[in-house]
């Protein structure tokens, strides 16, 4: 982001931080966010919010990051839309309370429910990504778990951050829901305060920062990170369809997304035939007399000229060969770029690469594939191209991801029934649909234990027999099952 750009968001103070957590948490104790009735209307206006303004959405997004407005619709605008939605829907089943079948007679009257309550006040950093949806849909969760909620998206993305601040104090409870404003020290304060709940969507680096403070307080905590997700181009394959549908997820956004391709592991036999059929998928996207930096929808920006510069340098600096695009446009932009001859030990293959390079690795077998990845920390996800089960359950037995995907990539976010998260470096928790409900929700245990059951319950009081102490030791001795 350049410093003109810095200058048109203005940074709350850290005394504004400070009276925008007090206000936010006095309204979650005052309970006015626990009635469903509540949770529902602010919902609905959460989904009005975002459909009344699709235009500035885009337009706030088209000027920070250069995104094509379709990319914009479809990642950001519906999904959110389509998220709020669907937890009106189901707001009341999942806020249900639930009871608990117990397995004894002689506990099974004390009524064991679990019931579901809202965390209280929460905490939600957004990255400059994906700012609608990263910032929107961890809200839906915690409106509808009948939370209170503090959003700090991304400096970086000026516009949309302003954007945001203008339509949740216009559609939200403006008591209940504030969109801070600020960069590294006014996030740093804002982690200093207790939350009862931190959901950070970023970087490893910055995920430890966060992970770190929420401990000082027991504060529990979700990370969405990243890391090297990597494609495996499996023998039975149809490579016309992997091609396009890998280079489809590398250049959604300019490859900035955290379940983007990061490498491929491609047969040495096939990467020849692979690589052509990329070509093919390339010149389809962009047709003659079109281009991805320069046409009528180029690629997404880099976000600022420092991630710009570093990206350059690692292509300046990767023993690979460039066999598509390479070009850059200014400090603003780099081509759909595909790489053969990459090294395992290869400055592309150090860390999450997070741009639109596409560094392709020649393996042996599957075996190689695999001791390439389990090489690395856990991937966000894993996608693999093929048709056969029995190389799908090798992957789910001897590799570890959030995620394995077949035959296509980036899909798994529009499937909101099924949790998304990582593992180790890519992030801990889970969201998405219910379990974003879930993740803001504590589920409260409540048991009634009748009096009428105190004769039954005579053995455990002292003073302790030896009559008592034979029935304590029954339970411990019933029969285990052989093997």
């Amino acid at each position: 982001m350049s410093s003109d750009a810095e200058s048109t968001l203005k940074f709350h103070t850290i005394g504004e931080i400070d009276e925008i957590y007090a206000r936010v948490k006095k309204t979650f104790q005052s309970g006015v966010t626990r009635p469903l009735e509540y949770r529902r209307r602010q919902l609905l206006q959460l989904a009005r919010m975002v459909q009344d303004n699709h235009l500035a959405i885009e337009e706030a997004i088209l000027a920070d990051l250069n995104r094509p407005r379709l990319e914009t619709t479809v990642s950001e605008v519906s999904q959110i839309v389509n998220s709020a939605l669907n937890a009106v829907a189901n707001l009341e089943e999942w806020a249900a309370p639930q009871r608990r079948d117990t397995k004894e007679a002689w506990r099974s009257g004390w009524g064991a429910t679990l019931y579901k309550e809202p965390k209280g006040l929460v905490l939600i950093i957004a990255p400059w990504n994906y700012p609608v949806v990263l910032t929107l849909n961890p809200l839906i969760g915690a409106i509808a778990a009948g939370c209170t909620a503090v959003l700090k998206p991304s400096e970086l993305v000026p516009n949309l951050t302003q954007l945001l601040v203008n339509l949740t104090s216009q559609y939200l409870d403006p008591s209940a829901y504030v969109v801070v404003k600020g960069g590294v020290p006014e996030t740093t304060h804002a982690l200093d305060l207790r939350w009862d709940h931190i959901f950070y969507t970023g970087n490893t680096r910055v995920g430890r920062i966060v992970a770190s403070a929420a401990g000082r307080h027991l504060t529990p905590v979700t990370l969405e990170l990243g890391g090297k997700s990597p494609v495996v181009i499996a023998d039975d394959c149809d490579l016309d369809i992997a091609a396009r549908r890998v280079l489809f997820g590398k250049t959604q956004n300019a490859g900035q997304l955290c379940v983007a391709p990061d490498y491929v592991l491609v047969p040495r036999a096939k990467v020849d035939a692979f690589v052509e059929r990329l070509k093919k998928a390339h010149d389809e996207f962009w047709p003659e007399g079109d281009h991805p930096l320069t046409g009528k929808n180029p690629i997404s920006n880099i976000i600022n000229p420092r991630h710009h510069a570093r990206l350059v340098d690692l292509l300046n600096r990767t023993k690979g060969k460039i066999v598509l695009g390479g070009e850059v446009h200014k400090d603003k932009s780099i081509s759909p770029t595909v790489l053969t001859d990459v090294p395992e030990d290869d400055v592309l293959m150090d860390e999450e690469i997070f741009a639109p390079y596409l560094p392709i690795v020649a393996v042996d077998d599957v075996d190689h594939a695999i001791r390439i990845i389990n090489s690395k920390p856990i991937p966000l996800v894993i996608y693999v191209f093929t048709n056969q089960e029995q190389l799908k359950d090798r992957f789910l037995q001897q590799t570890r991801s959030g995620q394995l995907v077949l035959n296509d990539t980036v899909m798994q976010l529009v499937v909101h029934e099924m949790p998304f998260g990582g593992q180790g470096e890519s992030g801990y928790g889970a969201w998405f649909g219910k379990t974003t409900f879930d993740v803001f929700t504590h589920s409260r245990g409540v048991l009634s234990v009748p009096i009428a059951q105190e004769p039954f319950l005579q053995m455990r009081y002292r003073p302790y027999t030896q009559d008592k102490y034979e029935l304590a030791c029954a339970p411990g001795k019933v029969k285990i099952p052989d093997a």
